[in-house]
């Protein structure tokens, strides 16, 4: 009986693997052994890269917040910290976007914070 090489499956698998390094330079997108590593570490990063991202934002969002909450005479922490005291459950992100966008709103979460906030250390 002959021996089985895979044929058709083998080439499927092959061929997937190959149109998955579609875009990468020179060999990594025609030879096989060079598209799997490339493929596998671009999955890899691609991976971490949405784990990181979650991170990034949050840093954007916290900046953002700071330079709206500096130009008001406070810091950050304290903004934050007063916040938390006065019971306001307002995620960093919302917070980001009322910065920007609704300047009203967010300086009367400012006074509420300056109301709550712990007197500073002497």
């Amino acid at each position: 009986m002959p021996r089985a090489k895979g044929g058709p499956k083998t080439r499927h698998r092959r061929n997937k693997r190959l149109k998955l390094a579609k875009g990468q330079y020179g060999a990594k997108s025609r030879l096989f052994r060079s598209a799997t590593e490339s493929v596998d570490k671009g999955q890899t990063y691609a991976y971490v890269g949405r784990k990181d991202r979650k991170g990034n934002f949050r840093r954007l969002w916290i900046a953002r917040i700071s330079a709206a909450v500096r130009a008001q005479g406070l810091s950050y922490g304290r903004f934050i910290n007063a916040l938390k005291k006065a019971n306001v459950l307002l995620d960093r992100k919302v917070l980001s976007d009322m910065a920007i966008k609704d300047a009203v709103g967010f300086e009367k979460l400012i006074g509420l914070a300056k109301q709550h906030q712990a007197p500073a250390p002497a």
